[in-house]
């Protein structure tokens, strides 16, 4: 089955690839930042990989305490 967008690097990327990718399709093709992310979402659902959500690119780790300069 043919997809009706063109891929970012010319063919469709592995599911592996497409899970760390961030950006599947060619930017260049859309007008708007908001038909590429509809676009974006449907490839990830047409190579069967999950799409990403709005907090992907934020650590899930808490950071740590700045360092107390003070002596105890």
């Amino acid at each position: 089955m043919d997809y009706k967008y063109r891929w970012k690097n010319g063919a469709p990327p592995t599911r592996d690839e497409a899970a760390r990718s961030q950006s599947l399709l060619d930017e260049s093709q859309f007008e708007s930042a908001e038909d590429r992310k509809l676009a974006e979402d449907t490839a990830r659902k047409h190579l069967g990989v999950p799409t990403r959500v709005p907090d992907d690119d934020h650590s899930v780790l808490p950071s740590a305490a700045p360092p107390n300069n003070e002596a105890l």
